[in-house]
């Protein structure tokens, strides 16, 4: 059975930061792309940022350089480390691994960036 598990989520005030973990099992971990994504109220959720099984990262945008992911693969975890936090950054955030067929999704973390 596979399941992922986001930790560290919560209230934040602007120009925080705030570490996400993703706790992974079920699942052969280091052959797999990881993701985090994130849905605002009212809007699609959307790629914040992935990291191949290789370590490649790609980032959205709009967290270019504020926010960064890492793999750990002896421990089956992932992280996003978020620095210079804005309110529109506020979403539930959901860890993702993907290697086809499968593609597995976390739970969500709330995460609220406001003053």
């Amino acid at each position: 059975q596979v399941q992922l598990v986001e930790s560290g989520g919560g209230l934040v005030q602007p120009g925080g930061s705030l570490r996400l973990s993703c706790a992974a099992s079920g699942i052969t971990f280091s052959i797999y792309a990881m993701g985090w994504y994130r849905q605002a109220p009212g809007k699609q959720r959307e790629l914040v940022a992935r990291i191949t099984s290789g370590g490649i990262t790609n980032y959205a945008a709009s967290v270019k350089g504020r926010f960064t992911i890492s793999r750990e693969n002896a421990k089956k975890m992932i992280y996003l480390q978020m620095n210079n936090l804005k309110p529109e950054d506020t979403a539930v955030y959901y860890c993702n691994g993907a290697r086809s067929p499968g593609n597995y999704w976390g739970q969500g973390t709330q995460v609220t960036v406001s003053s």
